[in-house]
C-alpha cells in the first residue's frame, strides 16, 4: 500500500480531531508559541489531546514551530520540543536551522515551507540535514515537484492542494515587517497583500486606483491530484489553521474522497470507513475565486483585483430587478436559496438575503439600497449557504475501523481474534499490509444447539456499539454449539479492550523506535553557498543558526531583516507578474478573464505600488523564471515616506 496523507489544519483542538473524524490521515497544529499563525496557538494539553484521538485510527499530529527564534528564546524552544514529543506529538515542522543545534527529542523534522523549498538543490539540501519531510514552495508545478522527487526521492514531498495562498515564496516575504513591524517569520504577518493599492506608473501617473492587485485567489487543486500522485507527492496538505471548523469539515472530506478515487480496490478495502450527512462542495466554504496557481503553468488568472473576501459559489445572474427584491437566472435550473444566504452580486456587491419568497424573489438586507445597485446579467455568488452551515454545526461525520473478527468454539472454550491493518509508516512509498492481532479465550462448557448458531454468533459479536471499529468480516468455526449471548458480549469486551491496548502498545514503539540523526555532524562539511541566501534572506536571527551556517561554509551571514530592514530590500519574491496580469505580457497572454486591462498607451517603468502612504519599486523578472520583486524605497529617516 502506499503511503498517501491527507494533512488537514487544526485552529485548536475540537477541530483537530473533527478533521480526523472527517478523513484526515495527519493534523498539523499550532504550538503553543513559536507558530508561523501566532494566532493559532494551542496548549499541550489540547495537543495530547488530538494527538491520542489520532492515534487510535493510525493519524499523526504533526506541530507547526516554523518561526525564526531569538537567542534569548531557545531554552525554550528546546524544552518546549521535548515537550511536545511527550505529549504524543509525530513530528515538528520548522523553519529555523537553529533548532538543529539544539538536543532535541526523537522526533521527525519536517522542513516548513518557510525554508523555502523551491529548487531540487534546496530539497537535497534539507534531506542531507537530517529532514524526513520537506514541504515545497507553493509555487512550484507538477513538472518541477517531478524533477525534485525524481532527484531526491528518498525524502517525503509534502505539497498545498488547497485554500489560501501567500503572494510570496513563504519564508522570503517581509512587506509586513517592513510596513507595520509585524514580521511574517514571527508568526505575525498583518496580512498588507490583501489591502487594496495603487499602481503608479515611472512619472507617478495612477494606471491602476484602489484595486487589490497583490490578492491572489484561493488554491484548489482537486482536478490535478492523479497528476501530483504521480510526480512523487506523499502528503496533501490543506492550508488554514485560522478556518473554522465547518471550513475543516467541508473541506477534508471533499479530499478525503478525492484521494480515495486515486485508490485501487485493495487500498480502499484496508482504510478506515468513512460515512459523512453532507455532500462535500468546496465551493460553499471560504474562497476568494478558485486557481490551480501554477500545477500546469501560467493557464488562467490567479487573482482576484476585486476583493480579497469569500466569493463563494456560482448560482446564477441577476434577473429581474424590483424596488426591494430581484430574481436570479440560473444556468443548471432553480437554485434553491434560503433565508440568512450571502449573496455576492458582481464580486463587490455584498449582503444577506433576509427573506426568499415562494416566487423565488429575494430581498435583501439592506432592501431598496441594494437593489438601487444591481444590474441584469450581474454574477451572483452565494459565499454563506445558511442550510449547509446549519449541517455542518451537528455531527456530520463517522469514522470506523474495520476489523477482522474469527470465532472458534469447542466444548470447553470460546476463542476470539481481532486484528486490524497497520497503516503504512511515513517515510515508506509502499508496503505489504500489516497487521495488529490479539486473540482472547473465555473458557466454559457447550452444548451442541438444537440449529447452527452461526448467524447469532455473527450478528452478536458485530455489535460494536459506540466504538470506533465495525466488523468487516466475522468467520465462525463451531457455530454448531450453543453460546449464551451474554458470553458472546463478554468475548467481544475482552478482544476490544485487547486489541485496543496492543495498538497502543504498537504505536508507541513506532513513534519511539525514531532516531534522531546529529544534525550538527549533518551540517559539518556541507557546501551550501551555492544554495543558501548569504543575505538577510537566509532568515538567521540566533546565535545557533549562525552555527550551523557556518559549518555549511556560509559564516558571514547577514543577520534577518528584523534584525536590521534595510532600505532597498526585496521584501517580496513572486511568480505572480502584475505586467502579465494587466495584459502587457508578450509571452504569456492572459486568455478571457474579468480583470482589468491597462490601455497601450504609454505606461514607462519603473513601476511602483502604493500602500496607504509607502511606495514600492516593481522589477520584473522576464529574464528570471518570471519571478517579480517588490523593493522597499523607504527614507532613512523614521516618518518619512518618499
Amino acid at each position: 500500500m502506499r503511503y498517501l496523507e491527507l494533512l488537514a489544519p487544526a485552529r485548536d483542538a475540537e477541530i483537530g480531531i473533527e478533521a480526523f473524524r472527517h478523513g484526515a490521515d495527519a493534523v498539523y497544529i499550532g504550538a503553543p508559541r513559536f507558530s508561523a499563525r501566532a494566532a493559532a496557538g494551542n496548549s499541550l494539553a489540547d495537543i495530547e489531546r488530538v494527538a491520542a484521538y489520532g492515534h487510535q485510527f493510525g493519524g499523526r499530529t504533526l506541530v507547526a514551530l516554523n518561526t525564526i527564534v531569538r537567542d534569548e528564546e531557545l531554552a525554550d524552544v528546546q524544552r518546549l520540543t521535548w515537550q511536545l514529543y511527550e505529549a504524543g506529538v509525530d513530528a515538528l515542522i520548522v523553519q529555523d536551522l537553529g533548532l538543529l543545534a539544539l538536543d532535541l527529542p526523537p522526533i521527525a523534522l519536517h522542513a516548513s515551507t518557510q525554508l523555502d523549498n523551491r529548487t531540487i538543490e534546496k530539497v537535497r539540501l534539507m534531506h542531507r540535514l537530517g529532514f524526513q519531510r520537506v514541504v515545497v514552495a507553493r509555487e512550484l508545478s507538477v513538472e518541477e515537484i517531478r524533477a525534485i522527487h525524481e532527484a531526491v526521492p528518498e525524502v517525503e514531498l509534502e505539497c498545498f492542494i488547497h485554500g489560501a495562498l501567500c503572494v510570496c515564496y513563504s519564508g522570503q516575504c517581509y512587506l509586513s515587517a517592513a510596513l507595520t513591524g509585524r514580521s511574517a517569520n514571527r508568526g505575525e504577518c498583518a496580512q498588507p497583500c490583501r489591502l487594496p493599492m495603487d499602481l503608479l506608473d515611472a512619472n507617478g501617473r495612477t494606471l491602476i486606483g484602489q484595486k487589490h492587485l497583490l490578492s491572489l485567489r484561493d488554491m484548489n487543486r482537486t482536478e490535478v491530484i492523479g497528476d501530483l500522485i504521480e510526480a512523487g507527492v506523499t502528503s496533501f496538505k490543506i492550508e488554514g489553521r485560522l478556518k473554522d471548523m465547518s471550513y475543516v469539515k467541508n473541506v477534508v472530506a471533499h479530499y478525503r474522497k478525492t484521494l480515495d478515487s486515486y485508490l485501487s480496490a485493495d487500498e480502499l478495502a484496508h482504510r478506515d470507513r468513512i460515512t459523512y450527512t453532507f455532500t462535500p462542495a468546496p465551493a460553499k466554504s471560504f474562497n476568494r475565486g478558485f486557481t490551480t496557481y501554477y500545477a500546469h503553468g501560467r493557464r488562467e488568472e490567479m487573482w482576484n483585483f476585486d476583493s480579497p473576501k469569500s466569493m463563494g459559489e456560482q448560482v446564477g445572474t441577476v434577473g429581474e430587478i424590483g424596488p426591494n427584491w430581484f430574481r436570479i437566472n440560473s444556468r443548471g435550473g432553480r437554485v434553491t436559496l434560503a433565508n440568512g444566504d450571502g449573496l455576492v452580486c458582481d464580486r463587490t456587491i455584498g449582503f444577506r438575503a433576509n427573506r426568499v419568497d415562494d416566487n423565488g424573489r429575494i430581498f435583501p438586507l439592506g432592501g431598496p439600497d441594494i437593489c438601487r445597485q444591481l444590474q441584469r446579467g450581474m454574477e451572483v455568488r452565494r459565499n454563506l449557504d445558511y442550510a449547509f452551515e446549519q449541517l455542518l454545526e451537528r455531527p456530520s461525520a463517522e469514522r470506523r475501523v474495520p476489523l477482522s473478527m474469527h470465532f472458534v468454539a469447542d466444548a470447553d472454550a470460546l476463542q476470539l481474534t481481532l486484528s486490524r491493518t497497520l497503516p503504512c509508516e511515513s517515510g515508506t512509498s509502499a508496503t505489504t499490509p500489516q497487521e495488529c492481532s490479539v486473540t482472547v479465550r473465555l473458557a466454559g462448557a457447550f452444548e451442541p444447539a438444537q440449529r447452527s448458531q452461526e448467524d447469532n454468533i455473527r450478528r452478536q459479536l458485530a455489535r460494536l456499539g459506540d466504538s470506533i471499529y465495525v466488523a468487516a468480516d466475522v468467520t465462525v468455526e463451531g457455530g454448531g454449539l450453543f453460546v449464551p449471548n451474554s458470553m458472546l458480549a463478554q468475548l467481544r469486551r475482552d478482544g476490544v479492550a485487547a486489541l485496543e491496548a496492543r495498538w497502543e502498545t504498537l504505536a508507541n514503539e513506532r513513534r519511539k523506535s525514531f532516531v534522531r540523526p546529529d544534525y550538527v555532524a549533518l551540517a559539518d562539511g556541507v557546501d551550501a553557498a551555492s544554495v543558501l541566501p548569504h543575505d538577510f534572506k537566509a532568515n538567521v536571527m540566533n546565535r545557533e543558526a549562525r552555527r550551523i551556517f557556518s559549518l555549511m561554509g556560509l559564516p558571514d551571514v547577514a543577520q534577518a531583516f528584523e534584525r536590521q530592514a534595510p532600505d532597498g530590500a526585496v521584501v517580496m519574491q513572486t511568480r505572480h507578474c502584475l505586467r502579465m496580469a494587466l495584459g502587457r505580457c508578450p509571452k504569456y497572454p492572459v486568455q478571457g478573464g474579468t480583470t482589468t486591462r491597462l490601455s497601450t498607451l504609454s505606461a514607462p517603468e519603473p513601476w511602483s505600488l502604493k500602500i496607504g502612504n509607502t511606495k514600492f519599486i516593481l522589477k520584473f523578472g522576464c529574464k528570471n523564471s518570471c519571478i517579480s520583486e517588490i523593493i522597499s524605497i523607504f527614507a532613512r529617516e523614521k516618518g518619512e515616506t518618499p
